[in-house]
């Protein structure tokens, strides 16, 4: 990790590094739509067991990571939950053509 010299500095770098997390965000998503089309049925796209295992793997990430988990699992619950919705109309409308 850089050492900044100023808080411009540290801004600059903050401000890269969130055009990089949103890019990855996109990419997720792209991938989301994917799955949609391996799947048969919104339930099957729902998938709480699948979910608790992605937060609970995120949650032991940001320990060995030092990061709040808390905060890892909220962002997560968030994002999964606004996906969900795209992956269902990503299924919905790959069965209706």
């Amino acid at each position: 990790m850089k050492t900044c010299r100023s808080l411009e500095e540290v801004r600059e770098e903050i401000d890269k590094l969130d055009d990089k997390i949103v890019e990855l965000i996109a990419k997720r998503n792209n991938y989301i739509k994917q799955a949609a089309h391996f799947k048969e049925s919104v339930d099957e796209v729902k998938s709480p067991d699948r979910i608790d295992a992605v937060i609970q793997r995120l949650r032991r990430k940001a320990l060995d990571l030092d990061l709040s988990p808390n905060l890892i699992a909220d962002l997560y619950t968030k994002m999964i939950d606004e996906m969900v919705e795209t992956e269902i109309a990503e299924l919905r409308n790959a069965k209706d053509l």
